[in-house]
């Protein structure tokens, strides 16, 4: 309760409360009646004052005057004298304000002021005078009990003979008769205040009671509280009827009177006047309660409850609820449509766009929307849609069928993959060129639709078409097709509601085919810049027989790349790498490396040289992003293995930086690791890479790969190497390309998260017979004797035709080498597809060529080599160098460029006087 205490005084002081309109007035009416009381009691007092002091001063002027001596004294020769002290004593016994004795003339011999002695009275003495006593309200000069209306009585002094020989008056002051009355007023008050403190009592428990009743609302809420509920209960949707014990109806609400159809005057008469229907009287008869039961009422159903009013007191009152439950189904049914809709939405949003193919998109779009939404659904796109290509206005006359989906896909429809070719006055085109949905209700009604192909818009009908909504597909403001919605005769024909929803569909389905089509587009784009880097044939060599497969990702082009390089001396470079990261960018940046790994090669560096190389340019490349500030570009790494293979000696030597390591088949069907040393990745700059060299047997394979063939978001690497050999178990007989294809089948790589590289390379070796090696002796007199058994090896080999660019340049090379080079000179001659010449020498130091001038003896032997070769150059051993040149036979035989005329060679050369050439 004391929670409440302080809002409970405060409502009491608030004039706008009733408690507190009422204490107020309890308030007032208590000081009224203490004024009334104190006025009351004033004049009583002030009259009971005057006559008290009438009496007072009639008693003390007839006292004084009856005195003995006073005739006398008034009769003396100085009367004030022998007055006053008398006058005085009297008062003061009297208790009165003052006894005055005057002569007949009412001159003063007697005041209580001795100033005033002798001055006229002022009063009326006409009746004293005559003997009769006067009694009035006069003022006069100051008394002792100070100014104010003074109450006196007037009576004459007479002498023995009855004359009047002097007045003689007593009063008192109006002040001190009031101080009769003054002693009341405590009392008066006290009274009052208790009033006061009873009516505040009383307030509170009034108010506390009121507060009960009214849950602590004021008049002007309960006002508002009953003008909201009678807004509320005439704006429900739900009859209510209030009727009295008498039979009368108190209340009916507007949905009542509306359900009922009651008169406006309903209100207050008796329920049997109204004409209710007979369900409801029999209703209202019954003093039962009622729960939800249902009654027929004219056309409607109306579900109704009843409950007594002051069930407690028997007042036999009833409260009567009525619900349109007609009306109720219908809405029900419309909010379960819309609940199915908004379910449908939500699964389009799902299960469209679930894959960025543009052909399964347009599927899952049919797939979502058939059967919950239409019986029959196609969906044609734009060609260049389907390409990945930007999609153009000039393109909609032509759509290719894109999507089924329904039950009913054996309607004689365009056939999945079909080119359409739509008339200007078909749905479809008519949807595209203005850009919304449109309804045919009836297709046998529809025109356009069935001039469009007759024949199959009459089989059509005949297999039960009724009805068609058809939508453009639009992103970006810009058509990328159409999507067409049918319903047979078994289902209702569509409505405006079910066209606002195909194009709410049709908005989120173009979304999800736009960002299809445009990864399609970057996606072609990053895969043809991919393969255009790639090697597109197999160049010609006699080492290894090789096959590949390269599959790029589906979520876009990677940076793996792979390389088969032909290398002087018969041998051929593997290559096979992988640029960490996917898109343009990483396949720009594999382009870079393939290039910088060719260029490499060329030069003819050692597999740990060349990898370091590659890994210097790619570190130069990572800060060359990082101080570009290239938006997007993150660092640069990437993973190579570099592979040397020689024929001749049938080895090959290995080097890998990050990269997985390559499996070795043997001719037998063995599977082994090739055992090559694991060296940091590419971009870490600084580390060694080390290398493996392997002895293989002819017909081994050599199997290579990326990261993507064995290890994946499902399996780990050491689960996909492992798959990987038992896919290769038994392979030692099979070609490169089955091995190939046999791996691809096994791991099934075709939705891998990476691209995927694979190179297999079944090895060559190069005959005994075909090649020719021997030692020269430091002596250029033996270059005619080197020349001889260069004839005789290639008149064996019955390269005879090619006899004369061999022999010139063998001789120019060994002539070099004695001359200027370091001993062993050692004379290679190789012949597989082309011809080889090769001479070797312990120095470090490279010819060039160079135009020897006119007059210059020499620098003519190396310009001979360069127009008799196809090829020439030098590479480095670890004991010295070794020149080489091709020379290309065909027909086995045949020079690749006819020999130069004989006068030519002879001005530009002079074969007894070999030249330095030019170092």
């Amino acid at each position: 309760m004391a929670v409440f205490s302080g809002p409970r005084r405060a409502s009491l002081l608030d004039v706008r409360s009733a408690a507190g309109q009422v204490f107020l007035l309890q308030v007032v009416i208590v000081v009224l009646l203490v004024l009334a009381a104190v006025a009351g009691m004033v004049l009583q007092g002030a009259n009971d004052a005057l006559q008290q002091g009438r009496r007072e001063s009639v008693i003390a002027a007839h006292s004084f005057a009856n005195a003995p001596g006073t005739a006398a004294a008034l009769r003396s020769p100085d009367p004030s004298a022998v007055l006053q002290p008398r006058a005085e004593a009297a008062r003061k016994r009297a208790g009165v304000d003052f006894i005055i004795a005057m002569s007949t003339t009412g001159i003063r011999y007697t005041y209580p002021y001795p100033k005033e002695i002798g001055k006229k009275f002022v009063g009326t003495i006409g009746p004293a005078l005559k003997g009769r006593t006067v009694i009035e309200q006069a003022g006069g000069p100051p008394l002792p009990a100070g100014r104010g209306t003074d109450v006196q009585a007037v009576v004459p002094v007479t002498d023995s003979r009855g004359t009047v020989v002097g007045l003689v008056s007593a009063g008192l002051t109006v002040r001190n008769v009031a101080a009769l009355w003054m002693p009341q007023l405590p009392i008066i008050l006290g009274s009052g205040a208790a009033a006061v403190a009873l009516a505040m009592t009383g307030t509170m428990l009034v108010s506390r009671r009121l507060r009960r009743h009214t849950r602590g609302l004021s008049p002007v809420e309960l006002a508002e509280l009953y003008e909201h509920h009678d807004a509320v209960l005439h704006a429900v949707r739900e009859g209510v009827l209030i009727t009295g014990a008498d039979g009368r109806l108190l209340l009916a609400n507007d949905e009542a009177t509306r359900l009922l159809g009651l008169p406006p005057d309903a209100q207050g008469r008796p329920v049997r006047e109204l004409g209710l229907p007979e369900p409801v009287m029999r209703l209202l008869s019954s003093p039962e309660a009622v729960t939800d039961e249902v009654y027929r009422v004219g056309n409607r159903l109306l579900a109704v409850n009843k409950r007594p009013t002051y069930p407690r007191a028997g007042q036999g009152g009833s409260v009567l609820t009525l619900r349109d439950t007609t009306e109720l189904a219908a809405v029900s049914g419309r909010a379960e449509v819309a609940r199915e809709r908004l379910k449908l939405l939500y699964e389009a949003g799902v299960r469209i766009g679930t894959t960025l193919d543009v052909g399964q998109t347009a599927q899952e779009l049919a797939e979502v929307a058939a059967p919950q939404f239409a019986d029959l659904v196609t969906v044609d796109l734009l060609d260049a849609v389907l390409r990945g290509w930007e999609p153009t206005a000039g393109g909609w006359r032509h759509l290719r069928r894109a999507a089924i989906g329904g039950a009913q896909r054996m309607m004689p429809v365009y056939p999945l993959g079909e080119m359409i070719t739509f008339s200007a006055r078909s749905p479809q085109m008519r949807t595209l060129q203005e850009g919304r949905g449109l309804l045919e209700a009836d297709l046998r009604q529809a025109l356009g639709w069935r001039e469009q192909d007759a024949e199959r818009a009459r089989k059509a009908l005949e297999s039960g078409l009724r009805s068609l909504v058809t939508v453009p597909l639009r992103a970006r403001n810009v058509a990328l097709g159409v999507v067409n919605f049918y319903r047979t005769a078994d289902s209702p024909a569509f409505e405006p509601e079910d066209l606002a929803f195909a194009e709410e569909l049709a908005v989120r389905a173009a979304v999800a085919i736009d960002n299809a089509r445009r990864f399609t587009r970057e996606h072609a784009m990053a895969v043809t810049l991919q393969r255009s880097l790639l090697p597109r044939g197999q160049p010609e060599q006699d080492a290894l027989e090789v096959a590949w497969r390269y599959l790029p990702a589906e979520a876009g082009v990677g940076g793996d790349w792979f390389d088969v390089i032909p290398l002087p001396g018969a041998r051929v470079a593997l290559v096979m790498g992988d640029v960490v990261g996917r898109g343009l960018h990483a396949a720009a940046t594999m382009g870079r490396l393939r290039t910088a790994v060719h260029n490499f090669a060329v030069l003819d560096l050692p597999v740990d040289e060349v990898l370091g190389n590659l890994d210097d340019l790619v570190v130069r490349m990572d800060n060359e992003e990082h101080a570009g500030d290239h938006e997007g570009a993150g660092v640069t790494g990437a993973t190579c293995l570099y592979a040397v293979y020689d024929p001749v000696a049938g080895a090959c030597t290995m080097a890998r930086a990050g990269h997985p390591e390559p499996v070795v088949v043997r001719p037998d069907g063995t599977v082994t690791c090739a055992g090559v040393p694991a060296s940091a990745p590419l971009g870490l700059g600084g580390y060694p890479f080390e290398t493996a060299e392997l002895s293989l047997p002819e017909g081994s394979q050599l199997v290579l790969y990326t990261d993507g063939l064995v290890e994946d978001r499902g399996q780990d690497v050491d689960a996909g190497m492992e798959r990987l050999r038992r896919a290769l178990d038994g392979s030692g007989s099979r070609t490169p390309e089955e091995t190939c294809q046999v791996v691809i089948d096994a791991l099934d790589p075709s939705r891998s998260s990476d691209d995927i590289a694979l190179l297999t390379a079944r090895t060559r070796t190069f005959p005994p017979s075909r090649v020719a090696e021997w030692d020269v002796p430091p002596d250029p007199a033996l270059v005619p004797s080197v020349r001889a058994r260069c004839r005789e090896t290639l008149r064996e080999w019955g390269l005879e035709e090619a006899g004369f660019a061999a022999e010139l340049i063998v001789s120019e090379l060994v002539t070099n080498a004695i001359r200027y080079g370091s001993p062993p000179v050692v004379v290679r001659l190789l012949h597989g597809r082309c011809l080889i010449c090769e001479v070797a020498d312990g120095s470090g130091t490279s010819p060039r060529l160079r135009r020897a001038a006119s007059t210059d003896e020499g620098g003519r032997g190396l310009f001979l080599v360069a127009q008799f070769a196809q090829r020439w150059g030098t590479r480095y051993t670890p004991r010295g160098k070794v020149i080489w040149a091709e020379l290309v036979l065909h027909d086995g035989g045949s020079a690749a460029s006819p020999l130069p005329p004989v006068d030519f060679l002879l001005d530009r050369f002079d074969l007894d006087q070999p030249d330095d050439p030019a170092r």
